[in-house]
């Protein structure tokens, strides 16, 4: 009699735990960082201007977002924050595939994204699947803030791309993609909340993602809320051009090539101008 009590408050235990996983609501703020690839022309960039260039571009990088979650769908928003002066007229092009400059809907059960999304003042609704991650669940743990973290990784194939400043130089300069190189891509992620989602397009986990490095980019969580009222932030995004993600990258490549014929003519006319180009 006493070993059926057992089992049933066992029972009843596992239910209760159940039951919150479904309830589970709440807000974490990532913060970004990224290693950037710079090549200054020493003879052509002072010390003064090399510093201020240096601290705009990790401003580009080193960014804040804030992801509102359920057990279903989340909002992925970069918070808004005061950019640094742009010295000497400097140009920054920067476009991201992976909802980084815009509001991302992500809704893990129904397998599909919803990318809000300006490019050089068009506002953009990419709408597509996502695609699932291959995540291998590793023994490792590690703490980030409270909660106990264990270690997920897959590799990917992506091509190689060069990050690169030039000064007054080629005027057909382009952002060149090399051979194709093979990374491991790691992610931490807590079952004490026990959500499919993560920052960004990534998910597929048993709980919360609070960290992710590709090897080019960090992305860490510094803060979490659990608030069911945060539910009512998880708002699909309606307004903008309808494509999917490969239209928009279509898009996008025509228009980076707009971008470079224009400030081509631009330091034709300009001597002094400066020209910054980054891959996103």
């Amino acid at each position: 009699m006493k070993s059926i009590s057992k089992i049933l408050v066992f029972g009843l235990l596992l239910m209760g735990s159940w039951v919150s996983a479904q309830n589970f609501v709440g807000e974490a703020t990532y913060k970004t960082k990224r290693k950037l690839n710079i090549q200054l022309d020493s003879t052509k960039v002072n010390g003064e201007m090399r510093t201020q260039l240096m601290e705009m571009l990790k401003k580009q990088f080193e960014k804040t977002y804030k992801l509102t979650f359920n057990q279903e769908a989340s909002i992925y928003k970069e918070e808004e924050s005061l950019g640094l002066p742009n010295p000497t007229g400097a140009q920054v092009m920067m476009v991201r595939a992976d909802g980084g400059d815009g509001e991302l809907y992500k809704n893990t059960k129904e397998g599909r994204y919803v990318n809000q999304s300006e490019l050089m003042g068009k506002i953009f609704l990419i709408k597509d699947a996502l695609e699932p991650h291959d995540w291998k669940l590793e023994k490792e743990t590690k703490n980030i803030g409270d909660y106990t973290c264990f270690k997920a990784t897959k590799t990917i194939e992506r091509e190689k791309r060069e990050d690169t400043m030039k000064v007054n130089e080629d005027p057909d300069f382009e952002i060149k993609n090399h051979e194709t190189e093979t990374i491991t891509v790691t992610a931490w992620y807590t079952l004490q909340i026990p959500v499919n989602s993560g920052p960004a397009l990534y998910f597929g986990l048993p709980g919360l993602i609070l960290e992710v490095n590709d090897g080019e980019e960090t992305t860490i969580c510094s803060k979490i809320v659990l608030n069911s009222k945060k539910a009512d932030q998880i708002v699909e995004p309606t307004s903008g051009k309808e494509v999917t993600q490969k239209e928009f990258e279509t898009i996008a490549e025509e228009k980076l090539k707009e971008f470079q014929e224009r400030n081509s003519y631009n330091r034709k006319k300009d001597g002094n101008n400066i020209e910054i180009r980054i891959g996103g």
